[in-house]
Protein backbone atom coordinates (compact mmCIF):
# COMPACT_ATOMS: atom_id res chain seq x y z
CA UNK A 1 0.00 0.00 0.00
CA UNK A 2 0.91 3.60 -0.74
CA UNK A 3 2.68 5.67 2.23
CA UNK A 4 -0.72 7.32 3.90
CA UNK A 5 -1.32 11.10 3.37
CA UNK A 6 -1.54 12.84 6.85
CA UNK A 7 -3.43 16.09 7.78
CA UNK A 8 -3.33 17.85 10.81
CA UNK A 9 -6.24 19.94 12.16
CA UNK A 10 -5.08 22.39 14.54
CA UNK A 11 -7.92 23.24 17.09
CA UNK A 12 -7.88 27.17 18.24
CA UNK A 13 -12.03 28.33 18.37
CA UNK A 14 -14.35 25.34 19.14
CA UNK A 15 -14.29 22.60 21.13
CA UNK A 16 -12.83 19.03 20.13
CA UNK A 17 -16.83 17.18 19.23
CA UNK A 18 -17.62 20.85 17.25
CA UNK A 19 -14.45 20.45 14.73
CA UNK A 20 -14.92 16.91 14.44
CA UNK A 21 -18.49 15.89 13.58
CA UNK A 22 -17.61 18.33 10.36
CA UNK A 23 -14.51 16.38 9.71
CA UNK A 24 -16.23 12.84 9.62
CA UNK A 25 -19.32 14.74 7.64
CA UNK A 26 -17.37 15.31 4.69
CA UNK A 27 -15.39 11.68 5.14
CA UNK A 28 -18.72 10.20 4.75
CA UNK A 29 -19.38 12.18 1.75
CA UNK A 30 -16.86 11.14 0.00
CA UNK A 31 -17.63 7.25 0.72
CA UNK A 32 -14.99 6.99 2.76
CA UNK A 33 -15.21 4.97 6.12
CA UNK A 34 -13.49 6.33 8.61
CA UNK A 35 -11.56 4.73 12.32
CA UNK A 36 -11.77 7.20 14.93
CA UNK A 37 -8.84 6.61 17.89
CA UNK A 38 -9.37 8.04 21.09
CA UNK A 39 -9.52 7.96 25.24
CA UNK A 40 -12.74 6.62 26.45
CA UNK A 41 -13.84 9.37 27.93
CA UNK A 42 -13.74 11.31 24.50
CA UNK A 43 -15.32 8.52 22.46
CA UNK A 44 -18.28 8.38 24.96
CA UNK A 45 -18.81 12.22 24.49
CA UNK A 46 -18.12 12.26 20.81
CA UNK A 47 -20.86 8.95 20.48
CA UNK A 48 -23.26 11.46 22.08
CA UNK A 49 -22.31 14.36 20.03
CA UNK A 50 -22.46 12.73 16.43
CA UNK A 51 -25.84 11.64 16.96
CA UNK A 52 -26.73 15.51 17.87
CA UNK A 53 -24.40 17.80 16.01
CA UNK A 54 -26.75 19.17 14.26
CA UNK A 55 -31.16 18.99 14.17
CA UNK A 56 -31.48 18.04 10.44
CA UNK A 57 -28.97 15.12 10.63
CA UNK A 58 -27.16 12.73 12.40
CA UNK A 59 -23.59 10.91 11.34
CA UNK A 60 -24.65 7.11 11.42
CA UNK A 61 -21.33 5.49 13.81
CA UNK A 62 -20.86 2.46 16.43
CA UNK A 63 -18.77 1.55 18.68
CA UNK A 64 -15.64 -1.12 18.47
CA UNK A 65 -17.32 -3.60 21.12
CA UNK A 66 -20.73 -3.59 18.55
CA UNK A 67 -20.62 -4.81 14.83
CA UNK A 68 -17.51 -2.78 14.06
CA UNK A 69 -17.23 -3.84 10.51
CA UNK A 70 -20.82 -2.73 9.39
CA UNK A 71 -20.29 1.18 10.93
CA UNK A 72 -19.50 3.70 8.42
CA UNK A 73 -17.22 5.47 11.23
CA UNK A 74 -15.98 3.51 14.09
CA UNK A 75 -15.05 4.74 17.37
CA UNK A 76 -12.15 3.02 19.44
CA UNK A 77 -9.45 2.84 21.47
CA UNK A 78 -7.19 0.81 19.29
CA UNK A 79 -5.95 1.94 15.64
CA UNK A 80 -7.22 -1.13 13.92
CA UNK A 81 -9.31 -0.91 11.25
CA UNK A 82 -11.84 -3.34 11.66
CA UNK A 83 -14.63 -1.37 10.04
CA UNK A 84 -12.36 -1.05 6.78
CA UNK A 85 -11.28 2.17 6.98
CA UNK A 86 -9.36 3.87 5.06
CA UNK A 87 -9.17 7.22 7.24
CA UNK A 88 -7.65 7.13 10.68
CA UNK A 89 -8.82 10.24 12.81
CA UNK A 90 -6.85 10.55 15.80
CA UNK A 91 -7.40 11.86 18.62
CA UNK A 92 -5.59 12.55 21.89
CA UNK A 93 -2.68 12.12 20.71
CA UNK A 94 -3.18 8.17 19.08
CA UNK A 95 -0.85 6.74 16.88
CA UNK A 96 -1.72 4.59 13.91
CA UNK A 97 0.37 2.84 11.70
CA UNK A 98 -0.04 4.59 8.25
CA UNK A 99 0.58 1.48 6.59
CA UNK A 100 -3.46 0.17 7.35
CA UNK A 101 -4.76 3.82 5.81
CA UNK A 102 -5.01 6.41 3.07
CA UNK A 103 -5.20 9.04 4.99
CA UNK A 104 -4.61 9.59 8.61
CA UNK A 105 -5.73 12.92 10.24
CA UNK A 106 -4.71 14.05 13.16
CA UNK A 107 -7.03 16.47 15.33
CA UNK A 108 -5.91 18.35 17.96
CA UNK A 109 -6.27 21.27 20.29
CA UNK A 110 -3.43 24.53 20.41
CA UNK A 111 -3.96 24.91 23.52
CA UNK A 112 -3.21 21.54 25.02
CA UNK A 113 0.42 21.37 25.04
CA UNK A 114 1.01 17.52 25.20
CA UNK A 115 -1.42 17.02 22.20
CA UNK A 116 0.43 20.12 20.08
CA UNK A 117 4.08 18.35 21.38
CA UNK A 118 2.36 14.70 19.71
CA UNK A 119 0.82 16.08 16.82
CA UNK A 120 3.99 17.89 16.20
CA UNK A 121 6.60 14.27 16.58
CA UNK A 122 3.37 12.87 14.09
CA UNK A 123 4.14 15.26 11.30
CA UNK A 124 7.97 15.34 11.51
CA UNK A 125 8.12 11.34 10.96
CA UNK A 126 5.48 11.24 8.16
CA UNK A 127 7.55 13.76 6.48
CA UNK A 128 10.50 12.09 7.52
CA UNK A 129 9.21 8.90 6.16
CA UNK A 130 8.65 11.19 2.76
CA UNK A 131 4.98 11.07 3.06
CA UNK A 132 2.58 13.83 2.02
CA UNK A 133 1.70 15.85 4.88
CA UNK A 134 -0.49 18.87 5.46
CA UNK A 135 -1.41 20.96 8.25
CA UNK A 136 -4.65 22.89 8.93
CA UNK A 137 -5.48 25.61 11.37
CA UNK A 138 -8.68 26.03 12.52
CA UNK A 139 -10.21 29.97 12.14
CA UNK A 140 -12.44 32.03 13.70
CA UNK A 141 -15.87 31.15 11.86
CA UNK A 142 -14.46 27.30 12.56
CA UNK A 143 -13.38 27.16 8.81
CA UNK A 144 -9.78 25.65 8.18
CA UNK A 145 -7.10 27.65 6.69
CA UNK A 146 -4.09 25.60 5.01
CA UNK A 147 -1.01 26.97 6.60
CA UNK A 148 3.10 26.04 6.68
CA UNK A 149 3.74 24.77 10.37
CA UNK A 150 6.65 26.82 12.00
CA UNK A 151 9.58 24.68 13.00
CA UNK A 152 10.55 24.79 15.93
CA UNK A 153 13.50 26.33 15.87
CA UNK A 154 11.48 29.17 13.78
CA UNK A 155 8.99 29.09 17.24
CA UNK A 156 11.82 29.18 20.04
CA UNK A 157 13.84 32.28 17.84
CA UNK A 158 10.24 34.19 18.49
CA UNK A 159 9.22 32.76 22.34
Amino acid sequence: MATAEWWFYHIEHTSLDAAIAPLIEKCLDRKWRVLVVGHEETLERLNKTLWTFREDAFLPHGRARTDAAWHPVLLSNEAVPANDAKVALLLDGSDAAPSAFERVMVVFDGGDETARSKARQQYKAATDAGGAARYFQQERGGGWAEKTPARKDQQDETS
